[in-house]
């Protein structure tokens, strides 16, 4: 089954449904290529199978992950993601824009949560790091340091999922936020 390759989240329902740590932690994974059934799923978020079950229901309902092709004991059918990336467009409704916060704040946890519990003395430690900048852009600019930086992701991810990666690789957590701050120019 050939995948998209973005998935673009607006329904503020939809979204909503992602706000959920556990969905969010087997989102990650299924959206990093891997197949995994419910028993897998609930061991990776520290559910029960039947609620882990649930919740990828929930996300089936709203096309956020798919059924994958039958397993091999036929016993228990894997999920998967209908895309290599999944894309939360920000809205600017009242529903919308709650259900966004709530999933992006659930995400930057999870990041937070990265950086606090990588070991002091791990190898790798001085690749870690977190940039922050204010930019005065136009409207089209910003729009396009967005397209920008999405583009930089792909350039890196390429096909390279957690089943398929060269040797000598590491899962890095990249996050990345562009939000326009203070108040809109006045159009002339």
């Amino acid at each position: 089954m050939a995948k998209k390759k973005r998935l673009v989240i607006t329904d503020p329902k939809a979204i909503r449904a992602l706000a959920h740590p556990a969905r969010q932690r087997v989102i990650d994974e299924l959206f990093n290529g891997k197949v995994l059934t419910a028993t897998e799923c609930a061991e990776l978020a520290g559910l029960t199978p039947s609620a882990m079950s649930y919740h990828l229901r929930a996300l089936e309902k709203w096309g956020i992950i798919q059924r994958a092709d039958e397993s091999a004991d036929g016993r228990e059918r894997p999920w998967q993601a209908p895309a290599a990336n999944l894309v939360i467009s920000s809205q600017s409704t009242g529903a919308g824009r709650l259900a966004s916060q709530a999933m992006i704040k659930t995400a930057m946890d999870a990041v937070l949560d990265q950086f606090v519990d990588m070991d002091a003395d791990d190898p790798w430690d001085g690749v870690s790091s977190m940039s922050r900048a204010r930019l005065w852009l136009t409207r089209d600019e910003a729009e396009q340091f967005n397209q920008d930086l999405n583009d930089l992701v792909d350039r890196y991810k390429k096909t390279r999922t957690a089943a398929s990666h060269p040797a000598g690789t590491r899962e890095v957590t990249s996050l990345i936020a562009v939000v326009p701050t203070g108040d809109p120019p006045e159009v002339s």
